[in-house]
């Protein structure tokens, strides 16, 4: 059988990067191009030297690229996959690991994003694929778009509680704490009144472009209304989320019921692992992984209950995740080239 043809748009990026580590083991995968537009001419050591890897040299991607190819991952900045998405020819399939295709919505794409929505027919034509919780039948679609690395983290603990009417929606409290690499490469000079290796930083509260991806999500899963708070915050360090999740019980529902309910929804699924109760997480165990781990942990009252849950941003928050997405787009098997 052929190797299937893939360019990766935004290569030089923390998610590209990780893109191209994961694709090079994969075996029925050759990397046909690496596109950028601000290092083109370039190898890709000159951003990573661990990469040993004969690849081709940064170019500008371009309409003729993209049609040589059969799989397109873009990993730039938001805006970029609509234009994309725009010169794709019926064989091409588009994996976006941006916001681009994340909102069923061009008019919440616009409020949260703030620019207007450059291929609004294209939205049919996605699914938004958090791959442990669809059943859809995927090649229906010609754009997969990848959730954000905080949704991912969030949506995989709540969602099974949430579908089995086990919690209260009303009052959800998210704590979540990412590495600086979640910022992108520009994170030095967007967050450059900050020490990020030696400070803890809040931001984004209330309006962080999440908020909107959780709620569209939750809100299949629910016949009540989902209300919640999420607070993001960077931390000292370079790759990893750690989400603590408050919630409230419902009648005669125990930590013990959550954990069994939990367990019985992901059971089979690779990267999902639920801890034993109370299990106190790290991201150290993790990093490196596709892997997201859940915890359900007591509280001091007996009608709440708080979800840890740990992910790597890069992997299971973003590259990992796409090429999950991909293997499950293509027929391959889920964990075809993730460590």
């Amino acid at each position: 059988m052929s190797k299937i043809n893939v360019l990766i748009a935004g290569a030089t990026g923390y998610l590209g990067i990780e893109l191209i580590k994961i694709l090079i083991k994969h075996k029925k995968i050759k990397i046909k191009y690496l596109c950028g537009y601000t290092s083109i001419g370039k190898n890709i050591t000159y951003f990573d030297k661990s990469i040993k890897y004969k690849l081709p040299k940064i170019s500008k991607v371009t309409k003729s690229k993209i049609n040589e190819c059969d799989i397109i991952f873009c990993a730039l900045p938001n805006g970029e996959a609509q234009l994309i998405s725009n010169k794709l020819n019926k064989d091409n399939i588009l994996i976006d690991l941006s916001g681009d295709f994340r909102l069923n919505s061009s008019k919440e794409y616009f409020k949260w994003y703030k620019q207007k929505h450059k291929s609004v027919h294209n939205i049919k034509n996605s699914v938004y694929l958090l791959p442990e919780l669809s059943k859809l039948k995927l090649s229906n679609y010609q754009i997969i778009s990848c959730p954000g690395c905080y949704p991912t983290s969030i949506l995989l603990p709540l969602v099974p509680l949430i579908k089995n009417k086990l919690i209260k929606t009303n009052n959800i409290i998210i704590d979540s704490k990412s590495g600086y690499s979640g910022a992108g490469r520009g994170v030095h000079k967007k967050f450059k009144d900050k020490n990020l290796y030696e400070s803890l930083s809040a931001y984004g509260i209330s309006l962080h472009r999440h908020n909107p991806e959780i709620l569209q999500v939750l809100n299949k899963y629910s016949n009540k209304k989902i209300r919640f708070n999420f607070s993001p915050h960077l931390t000292p360090m370079f790759r990893g989320i750690l989400s603590t999740i408050y919630i409230d019980l419902n009648k005669n529902i125990n930590q013990n019921r959550v954990i069994n309910v939990l367990r019985r929804y992901y059971k089979g699924k690779t990267f999902i692992k639920v801890a034993n109760k109370d299990t106190l997480l790290s991201t150290n165990e993790v990093i490196g992984t596709n892997k997201c781990i859940i915890s359900v942990c007591k509280s001091k009252y007996k009608d709440k209950i708080i979800l840890l849950s740990v992910i790597d941003n890069l992997i299971k928050g973003g590259s990992g995740q796409a090429v999950q997405n991909m293997n499950l787009r293509l027929g391959f098997k889920e964990r075809e080239g993730i460590q």
